[in-house]
Protein backbone atom coordinates (compact mmCIF):
# COMPACT_ATOMS: atom_id res chain seq x y z
CA UNK A 1 0.00 0.00 0.00
CA UNK A 2 1.18 3.42 -0.70
CA UNK A 3 -0.19 6.97 0.97
CA UNK A 4 -0.79 10.25 -0.19
CA UNK A 5 0.52 9.97 -4.06
CA UNK A 6 -1.83 9.58 -6.99
CA UNK A 7 -1.14 6.28 -8.59
CA UNK A 8 -0.77 8.20 -12.06
CA UNK A 9 1.99 9.82 -10.04
CA UNK A 10 4.01 6.96 -8.67
CA UNK A 11 2.91 5.34 -13.13
CA UNK A 12 5.14 8.37 -14.10
CA UNK A 13 7.30 7.42 -11.58
CA UNK A 14 8.26 3.81 -12.38
CA UNK A 15 8.41 4.60 -16.40
CA UNK A 16 11.01 7.46 -15.60
CA UNK A 17 13.19 4.80 -13.49
CA UNK A 18 13.62 3.31 -17.11
CA UNK A 19 12.37 5.38 -20.25
CA UNK A 20 15.25 7.90 -21.41
CA UNK A 21 15.55 10.39 -24.26
CA UNK A 22 15.57 8.70 -27.56
CA UNK A 23 13.83 5.77 -26.91
CA UNK A 24 10.06 4.19 -28.24
CA UNK A 25 6.82 3.98 -25.63
CA UNK A 26 3.92 3.22 -26.11
CA UNK A 27 0.36 4.91 -24.39
CA UNK A 28 -2.51 1.67 -25.04
CA UNK A 29 -5.45 4.18 -23.67
CA UNK A 30 -4.53 8.09 -24.95
CA UNK A 31 -7.71 8.90 -23.02
CA UNK A 32 -7.56 13.22 -22.63
CA UNK A 33 -3.88 12.59 -23.02
CA UNK A 34 -2.01 13.30 -19.90
CA UNK A 35 0.19 9.66 -20.17
CA UNK A 36 0.94 10.45 -23.85
CA UNK A 37 2.38 13.80 -23.52
CA UNK A 38 4.40 12.86 -20.00
CA UNK A 39 5.75 9.62 -22.50
CA UNK A 40 7.01 12.08 -25.47
CA UNK A 41 8.56 14.75 -22.88
CA UNK A 42 10.17 11.71 -21.75
CA UNK A 43 11.97 10.43 -24.75
CA UNK A 44 12.01 14.25 -25.96
CA UNK A 45 12.13 15.06 -29.74
CA UNK A 46 14.58 11.90 -30.89
CA UNK A 47 12.17 9.06 -29.41
CA UNK A 48 8.84 7.80 -30.65
CA UNK A 49 5.50 7.48 -28.90
CA UNK A 50 2.75 5.22 -30.10
CA UNK A 51 -0.53 6.36 -29.00
CA UNK A 52 -4.24 4.36 -29.46
CA UNK A 53 -7.70 5.09 -28.55
CA UNK A 54 -10.91 4.10 -29.53
CA UNK A 55 -12.80 7.55 -28.98
CA UNK A 56 -11.78 10.13 -31.92
CA UNK A 57 -12.69 12.74 -29.01
CA UNK A 58 -9.76 11.84 -26.73
CA UNK A 59 -7.39 11.36 -29.54
CA UNK A 60 -8.36 15.17 -30.79
CA UNK A 61 -7.92 16.27 -27.01
CA UNK A 62 -4.66 14.45 -26.88
CA UNK A 63 -3.32 16.08 -30.12
CA UNK A 64 -4.68 19.43 -28.54
CA UNK A 65 -2.69 19.21 -25.44
CA UNK A 66 1.05 17.48 -27.41
CA UNK A 67 0.52 20.41 -30.17
CA UNK A 68 0.25 23.09 -26.63
CA UNK A 69 3.30 21.62 -25.57
CA UNK A 70 5.41 21.30 -28.47
CA UNK A 71 5.69 17.73 -27.99
CA UNK A 72 3.19 16.36 -31.26
CA UNK A 73 6.48 15.42 -33.93
CA UNK A 74 7.29 12.27 -31.74
CA UNK A 75 3.95 10.36 -31.25
CA UNK A 76 1.99 8.91 -33.80
CA UNK A 77 -2.05 8.53 -32.50
CA UNK A 78 -4.13 6.15 -34.03
CA UNK A 79 -7.88 5.44 -33.83
CA UNK A 80 -8.10 2.00 -32.58
CA UNK A 81 -8.00 0.09 -29.92
CA UNK A 82 -5.12 -1.69 -28.01
CA UNK A 83 -5.97 -5.02 -29.19
CA UNK A 84 -4.39 -3.57 -32.91
CA UNK A 85 -0.77 -3.02 -31.51
CA UNK A 86 0.78 -6.27 -33.14
CA UNK A 87 -0.86 -4.73 -36.32
CA UNK A 88 -0.35 -0.99 -35.88
CA UNK A 89 3.37 -1.19 -34.36
CA UNK A 90 5.76 -1.20 -36.98
CA UNK A 91 7.32 -5.48 -37.03
CA UNK A 92 10.56 -3.93 -36.53
CA UNK A 93 10.16 -2.98 -33.25
CA UNK A 94 7.83 -5.77 -31.97
CA UNK A 95 10.74 -7.98 -30.90
CA UNK A 96 12.39 -6.26 -27.98
CA UNK A 97 12.66 -2.53 -29.17
CA UNK A 98 9.31 -0.76 -27.11
CA UNK A 99 11.32 0.52 -23.54
CA UNK A 100 7.99 1.33 -21.56
CA UNK A 101 3.99 0.67 -22.32
CA UNK A 102 1.11 2.12 -20.60
CA UNK A 103 -2.27 1.41 -19.80
CA UNK A 104 -4.75 2.84 -17.44
CA UNK A 105 -8.37 1.05 -17.69
CA UNK A 106 -11.50 1.80 -17.31
CA UNK A 107 -13.35 4.74 -19.21
CA UNK A 108 -12.55 7.76 -20.73
CA UNK A 109 -12.41 10.99 -17.55
CA UNK A 110 -15.58 13.10 -19.07
CA UNK A 111 -17.02 11.29 -21.34
CA UNK A 112 -18.97 7.97 -21.80
CA UNK A 113 -18.98 5.99 -18.94
CA UNK A 114 -20.63 3.20 -20.86
CA UNK A 115 -17.51 3.19 -23.23
CA UNK A 116 -14.79 0.94 -21.40
CA UNK A 117 -12.00 -1.03 -21.58
CA UNK A 118 -13.03 -4.90 -21.65
CA UNK A 119 -10.97 -7.50 -20.19
CA UNK A 120 -10.65 -9.63 -23.71
CA UNK A 121 -9.12 -6.63 -25.51
CA UNK A 122 -6.57 -5.63 -22.39
CA UNK A 123 -5.50 -8.91 -22.41
CA UNK A 124 -4.50 -9.44 -25.86
CA UNK A 125 -2.93 -6.32 -25.65
CA UNK A 126 -1.14 -7.33 -22.78
CA UNK A 127 -0.03 -10.12 -24.13
CA UNK A 128 1.13 -8.29 -27.37
CA UNK A 129 3.06 -5.95 -25.18
CA UNK A 130 5.36 -8.31 -24.19
CA UNK A 131 7.58 -9.59 -26.21
CA UNK A 132 7.81 -5.64 -27.70
CA UNK A 133 9.42 -5.27 -24.15
CA UNK A 134 13.15 -4.19 -24.02
CA UNK A 135 15.58 -5.99 -21.43
CA UNK A 136 14.56 -3.93 -18.58
CA UNK A 137 11.33 -2.28 -20.16
CA UNK A 138 8.05 -1.50 -18.25
CA UNK A 139 4.55 -1.81 -18.12
CA UNK A 140 2.48 0.21 -16.38
CA UNK A 141 -1.50 -0.49 -15.29
CA UNK A 142 -3.60 1.66 -13.92
CA UNK A 143 -6.74 -0.45 -13.43
CA UNK A 144 -10.05 0.78 -11.88
CA UNK A 145 -12.58 -1.58 -10.20
CA UNK A 146 -15.45 0.84 -10.10
CA UNK A 147 -17.31 0.76 -13.32
CA UNK A 148 -19.43 -1.83 -14.65
CA UNK A 149 -16.82 -4.72 -15.05
CA UNK A 150 -14.04 -3.06 -14.13
CA UNK A 151 -13.52 -5.45 -11.09
CA UNK A 152 -13.46 -8.68 -13.71
CA UNK A 153 -11.28 -6.61 -15.65
CA UNK A 154 -8.61 -5.93 -12.83
CA UNK A 155 -9.07 -9.24 -11.45
CA UNK A 156 -8.06 -10.84 -14.42
CA UNK A 157 -5.12 -8.43 -15.27
CA UNK A 158 -3.53 -9.25 -12.04
CA UNK A 159 -4.13 -13.16 -12.38
CA UNK A 160 -2.45 -12.86 -16.10
CA UNK A 161 0.38 -10.56 -14.25
CA UNK A 162 1.12 -13.43 -11.44
CA UNK A 163 1.41 -16.30 -14.80
CA UNK A 164 4.10 -14.61 -15.51
CA UNK A 165 7.49 -16.23 -15.42
CA UNK A 166 9.39 -15.03 -12.50
CA UNK A 167 12.85 -15.41 -14.12
CA UNK A 168 11.54 -13.38 -17.02
CA UNK A 169 9.65 -10.48 -15.46
CA UNK A 170 9.30 -8.75 -11.88
CA UNK A 171 5.71 -7.84 -11.38
CA UNK A 172 4.45 -5.23 -8.42
CA UNK A 173 1.23 -4.39 -7.48
CA UNK A 174 0.76 -1.12 -5.55
CA UNK A 175 -2.89 -0.22 -3.74
CA UNK A 176 -3.79 3.42 -2.39
CA UNK A 177 -4.89 3.60 1.24
CA UNK A 178 -8.44 1.28 1.74
CA UNK A 179 -11.33 3.90 0.97
CA UNK A 180 -14.94 3.64 1.27
CA UNK A 181 -15.02 3.98 -2.84
CA UNK A 182 -13.48 1.06 -5.11
CA UNK A 183 -9.68 1.90 -5.19
CA UNK A 184 -7.74 1.69 -8.55
CA UNK A 185 -4.48 -0.36 -8.68
CA UNK A 186 -1.28 0.09 -10.32
CA UNK A 187 0.61 -3.08 -11.82
CA UNK A 188 4.03 -2.46 -12.74
CA UNK A 189 5.63 -5.32 -14.79
CA UNK A 190 9.04 -5.12 -15.33
CA UNK A 191 11.29 -7.27 -18.06
CA UNK A 192 14.40 -8.52 -16.31
CA UNK A 193 17.66 -8.06 -17.67
CA UNK A 194 18.98 -11.46 -18.98
CA UNK A 195 22.43 -12.25 -18.08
Amino acid sequence: MIANTSLVTRAHDWIKTQLCTGEIAIDATVGNGHDTLFLAQTVGAKGKVYGFDIQQDALDTCYQRLVTNNADKQVSLHHAGHETLPIVIPETLQHGEIKAVMFNLGYLPGGDKQRTTYTSTTLSALNSALPMLTQQGIITILAYSGHPGGQEETTSVKTWAASLNADNFKVIIETPPPSPRPSPELIIINKLQLN
